[in-house]
């Protein structure tokens, strides 16, 4: 600490004793010159010495007080070459000003002065950018890498910057690439722009390039699917910086360079949200999150702790999740006071204690079973967990004066082939009958699949690249929506605060993605070619499993809401009563069966008169494209 301590200082005061000397140089200078480099007269160059000290002194304060030695030579930049420019400035009026107080500048030629300036700024700038151009484009014993840089904006300049300033010269910046044909021709930091990413290949290959660097932080996913497949064909490694919206929340630098990830090819542009709405209406309250251990409900207390709840409560049955939770959630130095809960949202006794205790102001119900395959042969577990304990939910926040209630829904409960989707589907119909006769506001917000969410096919794709393959796949042909953990979170909260009641809020999951690409994109993620390196099989579709997802009925329609992410479903008449004597008739056979396979029959009954449009397994394969191309034709002439 004392040795830096002591670098710092001694490197400003041969700062300091650099501009020192250079001010007796810059004003016999300007004499010099003034007197067109001959002899100056006796009588001027009496006087230029007798006030040198005066000058001197003058300057010394001026540069001083301006703040020239904060900054490291080694890093000399715009900011310090305005600084320079104000303080010599300066230090010439105040030169000019004392010397006529003082003599009313008898022997102070006219055009001294600005030749005083003149060489100031000479003398002070040029050091400092020649010593930092030295260090950046020093004759590097150690190359590094040639590296192309994809983009010419500030990141790319950033990157490169950073790569030329780094001792270790690890990455030496070759040239840049930019699709902007202002900026092809020229060069930045001495590093040129060679032409647009198109001609990444011929690059590579005509300059030996040996990494590829995507500067593209803002890029929409589509330009990221496009600059990684320029990429591949090149068969070099590439990396890219974080994306636009890490960079602006202050989680990332821009120089953390890092592997592309599927998030990059199927991510979305960021979220815009009505930040200060949403804190007001989560500050300072009490909020209850069921299902707080999986991926979304996880993820919304990370995302509801921003607002700043007075009391953040955690409800899950799996105490190894909730534990973990915990842990997390306490060592933030922002965390609310937390309660945890390891109890079952179908317990009724504990959610009814639960609620009369804490009184909790905002429901967010998560809590769900949600494996398609799974359920198809746990239907009394499916209904009893995702029904039965939505109903327990909906109503003890009913009863104990809840102000929101917002069920997270499934693109699944739309036309239904699975148990699940069924489940989720009648979840939807409960909250929507209680809308109808409670003070409290009751919100679905349903969306399609989350990328990397515990069970989804990301972690499972990623397991078997690891052990070598096959990358399992169930259709060519089949795709799912998606859209990343932290979005789907922001935009639910977002839509809790549209809400008035009753709706059926869906998500804009943008165009719905194959899985066989997915597949694909992560083996050469992996460095690795599909079917080559690693085989993708077809084991066809499972039990409950449709080739396309929808995010609506055709008989909803979609409208408008203030945000452009979030439609608004038209709603769908709900009979209270039918609601509620179909539930009684659950509860009464679940109470006197088991969960074998053989007694779901009664179950499936009763939840098939609730959702009609529930169809037990899937439609065949060329039923489902001749619905999926009717869908499309629908949603494009809407």
């Amino acid at each position: 600490m004392v040795t830096r301590w002591y670098e710092r200082l001694r490197s400003r005061f041969l700062a300091f004793l650099h501009d020192l000397v250079w001010v007796p140089i810059a004003w016999m200078g300007a004499y010099w010159m003034r007197f067109n480099l001959g002899d100056v007269p006796p009588e001027f160059l009496t006087a230029a010495w007798d006030l040198l000290p005066l000058v001197m002194l003058i300057c010394a304060i001026v540069y001083s007080s301006f703040g020239l030695y904060r900054g490291v030579w080694r890093f000399a930049s715009l900011p310090d070459l305005s600084r320079i420019a104000q303080a010599v400035t300066v230090t010439t009026f105040l030169v000019v000003l004392t010397l006529f107080l003082l003599s009313r500048n008898q022997f102070l030629p006219r055009s001294v002065p600005p030749l005083f300036l003149v060489f100031q700024l000479i003398g002070l700038a040029g050091p400092r950018l020649l010593y930092r151009r030295l260090k950046d484009h020093s004759l590097g014993l150690h190359p590094g890498e040639r590296v192309l840089v994809v983009g010419a904006d500030r990141a790319g300049e950033m990157l490169v910057r950073d790569m030329l300033r780094d001792r270790s010269r690890q990455y030496n910046p070759v040239a840049f690439v930019d699709d902007k044909l202002r900026r092809q021709g020229g060069d930045i930091h001495g590093v040129p722009v060679k032409g647009s990413s198109a001609q990444i290949p011929a690059l590579v290959d005509s300059l030996a390039i040996d990494l590829i660097m995507l500067a593209v932080p803002a890029a929409s996913d589509a330009q990221m699917q496009r600059l990684v497949e320029l990429c591949e064909r090149t068969g070099k490694p590439f990396r890219t910086v974080p994306q636009l919206k890490s960079v602006l929340s202050g989680a990332v630098t821009i120089n953390q360079l890092r592997p592309v990830s599927i998030d990059d090819l199927l991510g979305r542009n960021p979220v815009q949200l009505d930040w200060a709405a949403i804190r007001a209406s989560l500050t300072d309250r009490v909020v209850l999150i069921t299902g707080a251990g999986g991926s979304i409900g996880s993820e919304l207390c990370r995302q509801v702790i921003a607002a700043r709840p007075r009391r953040l409560l955690l409800a899950d049955n799996s105490e190894l999740n909730l534990y973990r939770l915990d842990l997390e959630l306490a060592a933030r130095v922002d965390a609310p006071e937390l309660g945890l809960y390891l109890d079952d949202v179908t317990d009724r006794v504990a959610m009814e204690q639960l609620f009369e205790r804490e009184r909790p102001q905002t429901v967010f119900h998560a809590a769900a079973y949600k494996h398609v395959p799974l359920l198809e042969s746990q239907v009394r577990a499916a209904i009893r967990n995702n029904l039965l304990g939505t109903e327990t939910v909906a109503d003890c926040a009913d009863r104990y004066g809840c102000e929101r209630c917002v069920l997270i829904s499934t693109d699944k409960a739309v036309n239904p082939a699975n148990v699940m989707g069924a489940s989720k589907r009648a979840a939807e119909m409960i909250c929507q009958a209680r809308a109808q006769r409670s003070r409290t506001c009751f919100i679905t917000v349903r969306f399609g699949n989350v990328l990397g969410s515990a069970g989804s096919v990301v972690p499972l794709f990623r397991a078997q690249i690891e052990q070598g393959g096959p990358v399992t796949v169930t259709h060519p042909e089949i795709e799912r929506f998606f859209m990343t953990i932290p979005e789907a979170c922001q935009l639910i909260m977002q839509a809790a605060l549209i809400g008035t009641g009753g709706e059926i809020f869906v998500l804009d999951m943008g165009e719905p993605v194959k899985i066989r690409y997915l597949a694909e994109q992560m083996i050469r993620l992996a460095g690795l070619e599909p079917d080559q390196d690693i085989r993708i099989e077809y084991v066809g579709l499972r039990p409950g499993e449709k080739l396309y997802e929808e995010l609506f009925y055709e008989r909803e329609d979609l409208l408008l809401t203030e945000h452009a992410k979030i439609h608004a479903a038209r709603r769908l008449a709900v009979d209270v009563g039918s609601v509620d004597d179909a539930l009684e008739r659950l509860r009464a056979v679940i109470a006197t069966q088991g969960g074998a396979a053989d007694d779901a029959d009664p179950l499936i009954s009763v939840l098939r008169e609730l959702v009609p449009e529930w169809q037990s397994s899937a439609l065949p394969i060329h039923a489902q494209q001749t619905l999926r191309a009717a869908q499309t034709m629908t949603v494009h002439g809407r």
